[in-house]
């Protein structure tokens, strides 16, 4: 006898809901203690912040890191940095978080929206080149849901045609492409440590560059008398502990995130954005990171089940799937310029579901029980088996709320 889903009156198969994030951490804790004995934690200028921007300067091989105060506010830096303003062009892909797309007006150029690559679910490399204009100072490429840009082809392309690389590496920390960490292949990298974030300090953010020219222009833009945009010491404390961890966590990530991945296969409406790919040690591997462990919701017909339905019934059983983001293809002329049809782009808006990271910390049996209730509710939410009432459905959250 099948089990009866919880949206239906059924006992949720997550009753305790999903797991906590920031985890219980012994290390953050001795952290936050040292910083309270040396009274590093309510100054200006103090050992912390001076240790995270050298672990970020090790970890991605540059000369520069700043911290700052968001991932956000890390783009605009970037944006600066390559000196990027009014009259200037910005791509992105037209399926991102929102925030890099502010980033761009915060600056006062304007946004150019390109389509995604069919294979990472990323910004397509042939689409930006194809959008370069006049006007185009920088590009944004952005890794998301387990899916990475070709940062090898995209900064080959964009160096011919002087056009400035800022790579968002905000959902990545850990992923590793062409053998090099991501963050470290822009001309400026991105780094984010929010609070839903692998790397969490409730807030906060970085850049890093190799390049002077860029770190003198964010310096300028971030200094008035004193940092605008500031990382705390007692933030900067509880991320240096988490970075020790950070290979072994994601090593269990990705374990896990392929466990996932096999056990969703058989499941036709539902398709991995990007699978993680075999375990190697080779100067040139390529893996992700999973901050969101991203699928496409794609029943057949289309109408059998709308996302919003999916999500409200899985949601149900305490189990963390959010809709993706809303992208921007939607957006006036006005306030972009748009290259092509962004097909892909439209598909990914509609249809991307994303499933957050704690999951992933847990063992092989919770793994394989909440695949085994996400497959079962898919195929028949699929064959229409579902009816959710309209403040259900509206309940279901985006990926750009939990930032």
């Amino acid at each position: 006898m099948r089990r009866v889903p919880a949206i239906c009156g059924g006992e949720p198969a997550f009753a305790e809901g999903p797991p906590d994030w920031p985890p219980v951490d012994d290390d953050v804790r001795e952290a936050l203690a040292r910083t309270y004995a040396d009274g590093s934690w309510g100054r200006y200028h103090g050992p912390n912040v001076a240790a995270l921007e050298g672990r970020l300067q090790d970890w991605c091989g540059v000369e520069y890191a700043q911290a700052c105060c968001s991932g956000t506010v890390a783009v605009e830096l970037a944006l600066r940095g390559l000196g990027v303003g009014p009259g200037d062009e910005v791509l992105l892909g037209a399926y991102d978080f929102p925030g890099n797309f502010r980033a761009i007006e915060a600056v006062g150029a304007r946004p150019v929206l390109v389509d995604l690559d069919a294979q990472s679910g990323c910004l397509s490399v042939e689409a930006a080149v194809a959008g370069i204009s006049s006007a185009t100072k920088a590009v944004i490429a952005t890794h998301l849901h387990g899916g990475n840009v070709s940062m090898s082809r995209l900064v080959a392309e964009m160096q011919q045609r002087g056009v400035g690389v800022v790579e968002d590496a905000c959902q990545a920390p850990g992923a590793v492409i062409d053998g090099r960490p991501a963050g470290a292949w822009g001309d400026v990298g991105v780094w984010s440590f929010g609070g839903s974030k692998l790397l969490t300090a409730g807030r906060g953010g970085a850049v890093v560059t190799r390049r002077d020219d860029v770190r003198q222009r964010m310096k300028v833009a971030a200094e008035r008398g004193n940092l605008v945009w500031p990382l705390s010491e007692l933030q900067a404390a509880v991320l240096l502990p988490q970075f020790d961890r950070l290979p072994q966590r994601h090593r269990r990530r990705l374990r896990a995130a392929r466990r996932l991945i096999d056990a969703l296969r058989p499941v036709d409406a539902l398709r991995p954005i990007a699978a993680p790919p075999d375990d190697r040690d080779d100067a040139s591997r390529d893996e992700p990171a999973f901050y969101k462990l991203g699928f496409r919701w794609e029943p057949a017909p289309p109408e059998a089940a709308d996302r919003a339905t999916f999500l409200a019934v899985v949601r149900a059983e305490g189990i963390a799937l959010d809709a993706g983001f809303r992208g921007f293809v939607g957006r006036g002329r006005s306030r972009c310029r748009k290259v092509g049809e962004l097909a892909l782009a439209v598909r990914a808006a509609e249809a991307t579901v994303v499933w957050h990271h704690p999951i992933l910390a847990a063992d092989d049996a919770v793994l394989d029980r909440a695949a085994a209730v996400i497959a079962d509710l898919a195929e028949r939410s699929a064959a229409g088996e579902f009816r959710v009432d309209r403040a259900a459905r509206n309940d279901v959250v985006t990926d750009e709320e939990h930032v």
